[in-house]
């Protein structure tokens, strides 16, 4: 078992102990985002970190509906 640190862009996102490294490339999800790792550091014989590019979060506009576009009195 190996303690594994994803870390994006220098912010902790997810530790996990995994019985395999993840490799460089590698698709990942983490927290239902997508991502890909882009290098992995040994720390200790157990201890990795791994560093992943996430992709963004898209926020959407709320959809106005009929109800909401009428004037209230």
């Amino acid at each position: 078992m190996y303690a594994v640190h994803f870390f994006e862009k220098n912010n902790l996102v997810l530790s996990q102990l995994l019985n395999q490294v993840p490799i460089e490339g590698a698709a990942i999800k983490i927290k239902g985002r997508k991502g890909i790792v882009l290098s992995i550091t040994e720390v200790d014989e157990k201890k990795y970190h791994v560093a992943v590019e996430l992709e963004k979060v898209k926020k959407q506009a709320p959809v106005l509906t009929a109800l909401d576009k009428k004037k209230k009195r």
